[in-house]
């Protein structure tokens, strides 16, 4: 069973199971596959290094359209506009950002520094805002609707075991924030 992150001598501590390592880890990839900027062969090399991409669109897929809201409320142009210009950047600085993540879990106890700390934090709150999509989490009566569902065994079917998961996420990233807080004070 997972402890949660301390803030110890040695920086921010924490321990996962080899099942939670791996859930982790999937999720993970999993989200960071759906955020892999699309590239084609005819890209433009100068559009590309800048993070430029002319053909951005809002995504159809509800949760990438939580990881990459719109930049622009109230405008659709100006926000189409804003995603052209910054979509490609953000999707590879969070695809980075997943990917060493799942290297940070890799290690037995977790040992992060305060920057590694954040970028674990970032990587585990992209999963969340994925799988509060697929729960259909908009309000706080949706949230703690969830927040009761503890019991492993109980999970069956994929919404409850959704929730499980989500719940855990939760748990986790709030024992690192607060580990990381400490860390901050001291």
């Amino acid at each position: 069973m997972a402890h949660g992150f301390r803030s110890t001598r040695r920086g921010i501590t924490g321990f996962l199971e080899d099942a939670e390592r791996e859930l982790l880890g999937k999720l993970f990839r999993d989200v960071a596959s759906m955020l892999e900027p699309r590239t084609t062969p005819d890209d433009d090399p100068l559009a590309a290094l800048v993070g430029i991409d002319a053909e951005a669109t809002v995504p159809e897929d509800t949760a990438v359209r939580r990881l990459l809201p719109d930049g622009v409320d109230g405008d659709d142009e100006a926000a189409l506009e804003f995603r052209r210009l910054t979509e490609r950047g953000l999707r590879e600085q969070k695809t980075a950002g997943l990917r060493a993540a799942e290297l940070l879990i890799e290690a037995e106890p977790i040992q992060l520094d305060t920057d590694q700390a954040a970028i674990l934090s970032k990587a585990i709150n992209d999963v969340r805002l994925v799988l509060a999509d697929r729960l259909n989490l908009v309000t706080d009566e949706d949230a703690n609707r969830l927040h009761d569902i503890t019991d492993w065994a109980e999970a069956t079917d994929l919404e409850s075991y959704l929730a499980l998961v989500y719940n855990f996420l939760t748990w986790l990233q709030d024992t690192l924030m607060q580990a990381l807080l400490r860390s901050l004070d001291r």
